[in-house]
């Protein structure tokens, strides 16, 4: 598969890009579920174009984040917040706000350049132990330290975590959003999986690991953002914090889900292929009926559903509103990403909404489009057909 991410200008059209083997696998002693293929970094992060103040209800989350963090922390004031892989700074503002002193890391040149003149220092670096080291000698302990969406997307993630116990202050708070196996395997979020995430988390191997680097999981939590995250809390081993219930409760349910075992990532490998099959049966159907199909969904997920569902070839045009996507070609199927205009200036006959869980709010936006006619299909969790105000299996 391509990188999620590499949409590209009308200058690269005809251009094959690089393809690069997108396979999961399973550790049968711990758990843990990872890519084994490592796309460089340089790749995939100096010349990223994501920025976080595009996802939708990212910006209420943080501010909620933020406050439960202080609660739970307790920094002194003017303490130092760090958050690793910062973007755009949408966090640390929230953090800033709560008058705590804010330093970003991230390794995106441009978005940590935008970051700093808006007024959140980033650093345009990958963090390290090495980095860690230097800034706690440069700027002291961190109190809170934050890393969303991105311990799963670090090679290294030893050597951060190393650093993470260097730079925290003694009773400082390392917080982690990510990616969570649990619903990965029970809502078939299948789609998660690509380049950039080389770890899908769970709770069990995860308190071992942060054990094997003189840390402590002393929280957990299952959030619902990103269709469903993973928030870990963690402290130094020898923290005074007492180990919360959620650790061992979220470890229960993902022994009595079974996703650990191998058998239960077969069972998933066999859901996600008959929904494909289900998929190109009805778009073979509807293309021998003369149908035009258009999609809706410029974001990375979207390149795994449609390269591993074999579907681009079906979709005449993508929509999105991001508009730094706009004017863009998809990755591999190289498919015009265009504004939401096109679905009332072209009219195809159905929207295919990759972007699935975001199918309440597109669809509230273009209700105009349903009762013109338009007609969605959702093909995640399950396949279904969307027309006018009624929904039709």
């Amino acid at each position: 598969m391509p990188i999620a991410d590499g949409f590209v200008p009308a200058e690269l059209k005809d251009v094959p890009q690089e393809c690069f083997p997108l396979d999961l696998f399973l550790c049968r002693n711990c758990g843990h579920a990872q890519l084994l293929d490592v796309v460089d970094p340089e790749i995939l992060y100096r010349s990223y174009i994501y920025t976080t103040s595009t996802s939708l209800g990212l910006d209420q989350h943080y501010k909620q984040y933020a406050a439960d963090m202080v609660a739970v922390a307790r920094p002194p004031a003017n303490g130092l917040v760090m958050e690793l892989g910062s973007n755009d700074g949408t966090l640390l503002r929230c953090f800033q706000a709560h008058g705590l002193r804010t330093l970003g890391i991230d390794p995106a040149r441009e978005v940590a350049r935008r970051a700093t003149e808006s007024g959140v220092e980033t650093l345009p670096e990958y963090f390290t132990t090495e980095l860690a080291r230097r800034l706690k000698r440069e700027r002291g302990p961190a109190d809170i330290i934050c890393a969303n969406n991105v311990i799963a997307n670090i090679d290294q993630v030893g050597d951060a975590f190393d650093g993470i116990g260097e730079l925290l202050a003694p009773e400082g708070v390392f917080v982690f959003e990510t990616g969570y196996q649990l619903p990965i395997i029970q809502n078939l979020l299948f789609e998660t999986i690509y380049h950039e995430h080389l770890d899908y988390h769970s709770v069990k191997p995860m308190q071992k690991f942060c054990e094997r680097h003189g840390l402590r999981l002393f929280a957990a939590k299952h959030i619902p953002t990103k269709g469903g995250s993973l928030r870990g809390l963690v402290c130094h081993a020898n923290s005074g914090r007492a180990t919360e219930s959620s650790v061992g409760e979220l470890i229960r349910r993902e022994t009595e889900a079974g996703i650990h075992t191998l058998a239960a990532h077969h069972v998933y490998g066999a859901r996600i292929e008959k929904l494909k099959q289900d998929l190109l049966t009805l778009l073979r159907g509807l293309r021998q009926q003369g149908k035009r199909i258009a999609a809706f969904g410029a974001a990375n997920a979207v390149t795994t559903l449609t390269h591993h569902f074999e579907i681009g070839e079906f979709i005449e045009f993508v929509v999105d509103d991001n508009p730094r996507k706009q004017g863009t070609f998809s990755p591999g199927y190289h498919t015009p990403v265009l504004p939401m205009q096109a679905l009332y200036d072209r009219k195809p006959d159905y929207v295919l909404v990759l972007a699935w869980r975001f199918l309440e709010p597109f669809q509230r936006k273009n209700q105009a489009y349903l009762d013109q006619g338009g007609r969605f299909i959702v093909p995640l969790p399950e396949l279904r057909i969307i027309r006018g105000v009624t929904t039709v299996a």
